[in-house]
């Protein structure tokens, strides 16, 4: 039997059990908004992808196949209006679905000490889905010009990964403190990152809701980033239509006050409706929560 110095290292270094994953979802149109065009996915990669919860409609449930590989979890905000945004993002979702099997040979064929072929391969992942989109619009006319932001976090215990394009945010809350791991990928901020507007003033102007990068739009800069997936952490991804009326503030109350990750997306919901709910809101919250049945003696 371990000691119990030995049994606290094993304990926090272990990967956790499916039953030990606490994630919830949920897209609303909003209150002005007739139409959604966010999506989100959640689901485990095993041999094969066995969907938890998502936004997206006639998606199979396939079964249970061997231990989990890894934990994904995907929003998307289409742009382009109406039917073409909702396709955009719904479209971005199942093409990245498919090109995570490879992905994730590719991490399992490398080298542990060397992910880099691991993040190339996220990154290309993107560009296949840019490309996708791309090939849709050209050919339909009624979806030229749909495009739409892409976060996406892949968990690999006990790495994470964030894939992001566009400005849907990727947020972890540890230690009571809330970093936001994303950049907006919007003209606003890169006049702020230039120097030329305040972060305060940019957000103030019509350039606030303008990407400079998208799925499927004019210009992709896919970003990969690398992180370190511990028991604490608390994971939020999510659209522009929460963060546009509910600041890190309230969304760091709201995380650290959380009972389950199904309570937190509700309350921060409710939150970014009251302040207005002006766009279609997405959230996803997942954070690991130990069974004390499954710690070593």
């Amino acid at each position: 039997m371990p000691s119990t110095q030995s049994g606290r290292d094993v304990n926090a270094l272990r990967k956790p059990h499916d039953d030990e994953v606490d994630v919830y979802g949920l897209t609303h149109a909003g209150n002005v908004r007739k139409n959604n065009q966010d999506h989100f996915l959640i689901c485990s990669v095993r041999k094969q992808v066995q969907v938890h919860r998502t936004s997206l409609a006639d998606v199979e449930r396939l079964p249970l196949a061997g231990e989990r590989m890894a934990f994904l979890a995907v929003v998307a905000d289409g742009v382009g209006g109406g039917a073409r945004g909702e396709a955009a993002s719904r479209l971005a979702l199942e093409r990245v679905t498919e090109y995570i099997g490879v992905t994730m040979r590719a991490y399992h064929d490398l080298d542990a000490a060397d992910d880099q072929p691991f993040l190339d391969a996220l990154q290309d992942a993107a560009w296949k889905c840019h490309a996708s989109l791309i090939a849709e619009a050209e050919g339909n006319p009624d979806r030229r010009g749909m495009a739409t932001t892409m976060t996406l976090w892949l968990a690999v215990w006990p790495r994470a990964y964030l894939l992001q394009v566009g400005d849907s945010r990727f947020y972890v809350f540890r230690d009571d403190k809330l970093t936001r791991i994303s950049r907006d990928q919007t003209m606003a901020q890169e006049l702020v990152d230039q120097g030329v507007l305040t972060h305060s003033s940019a957000m103030n102007t019509k350039w606030a809701n303008v990407l400079s990068s998208s799925i499927g739009g004019q210009q992709t800069a896919p970003v990969v980033t690398r992180l370190d997936q511990d028991w604490g952490n608390v994971n939020l991804l999510c659209s522009d239509g929460l963060t546009k009326h509910v600041p890190d503030e309230r969304i760091a109350e709201r995380l650290r006050t959380m009972t389950s990750s199904q309570q937190a997306c509700e309350a921060l919901l409710q939150d970014a409706l009251d302040g207005g709910g002006s766009d279609n809101v997405s959230v996803i919250v997942v954070r690991d929560v130990k069974r004390p049945e499954y710690d070593a003696g």
